[in-house]
């Protein structure tokens, strides 16, 4: 069933929503060359502990993972791009690092990604981080009321083509709030006009990701990080918003955070210090 929730309730979200992207930020303020990926895992969980909040990745055992997850934060490296168990890693300069992270405060959740370039960063990084975050902004503007779910689906994928990126559709975005996955599949591929009427109250977290050359994806032996099946590089960005009648508000929004405008070549919202 579909929870539309109150403008309260929507801000009890916002209150998580605020605590993700203050840790997402952290994040990409320390991820630098020489640091381990279990050393970030444990700051986070540091973070979380203090705030009295709770994670939703601990314990997390969905039918396609091999076990409980036992951390509290996806570190996800070059290639991999979901899901990404942290383990004993020290970043390279170079290393395109993705940070997915979902908490819940008081009962109510929200769920955020974002994609850093540790040290030196490589044209090509940067266009595809840029992809994912332009597709992320444009999935948001159509999130309106008496819009269609194959709106958002549509937007995304119309940027993927725009940068040449195939979509894989066996993972995207899902319904959000009392818990991490709530009713509704949001793929990143879609038909405009298709689909769920969006209503005020609808709370989505939007999560386009991209790899360079290829849509499948292989898994790790550790059963949880997903990678592409070529080894190509990959990219993922993610928001938590709600619907309202005055349009999309995102719950996760970082403070050094600019949406992002299509066709800026910037890149720098990508950076170790966006």
């Amino acid at each position: 069933m579909i929870e539309l929730k109150t403008p309260a309730e929507i801000e009890r979200m916002h209150v998580a929503g605020r605590f993700v992207a203050e840790v997402l930020s952290e994040v990409g303020r320390l991820a630098d060359v020489g640091v381990n990926l279990l050393d970030l895992e444990h700051h986070v969980r540091g973070m979380i502990e203090r705030r009295g909040a709770e994670s939703c990745y601990w314990d997390y055992a969905p039918s396609f993972g091999r076990g409980p997850f036992r951390n509290v934060i996806c570190l996800s490296v070059n290639d991999a791009v979901l899901h990404g168990l942290p383990h004993d890693y020290t970043l390279r300069d170079g290393d395109v690092l993705k940070a997915d992270l979902a908490v819940g405060i008081d009962g109510w959740v929200a769920d955020s990604a974002r994609t850093v370039v540790v040290g030196t960063a490589a044209e090509e990084d940067l266009r595809i981080i840029r992809a994912t975050e332009e597709a992320l902004e444009a999935a948001i503007e159509v999130a309106r009321p008496g819009n269609r779910l194959g709106d958002i689906s549509a937007a995304i994928f119309a940027v993927a083509c725009d940068y040449g990126y195939p979509v894989n559709t066996e993972f995207g975005g899902h319904g959000i709030g009392r818990t991490m996955h709530e009713e509704l599949h949001v793929s990143n591929k879609g038909r405009a006009g298709r689909g769920l009427k969006l209503r005020p109250g609808l709370t989505l977290a939007l999560e386009p990701w991209f790899a360079r050359t290829t849509d499948r994806i292989v898994f790790d032996p550790d059963g949880w990080t997903i990678r592409s099946a070529d080894g190509s590089r990959t990219a993922h960005s993610e928001h938590t918003i709600a619907i309202t009648e005055n349009g999309p508000l995102v719950l996760t929004r970082r403070e050094s955070e600019n949406p992002v405008t299509r066709g800026d070549a910037t890149g720098q919202l990508s950076t170790k210090d966006a």
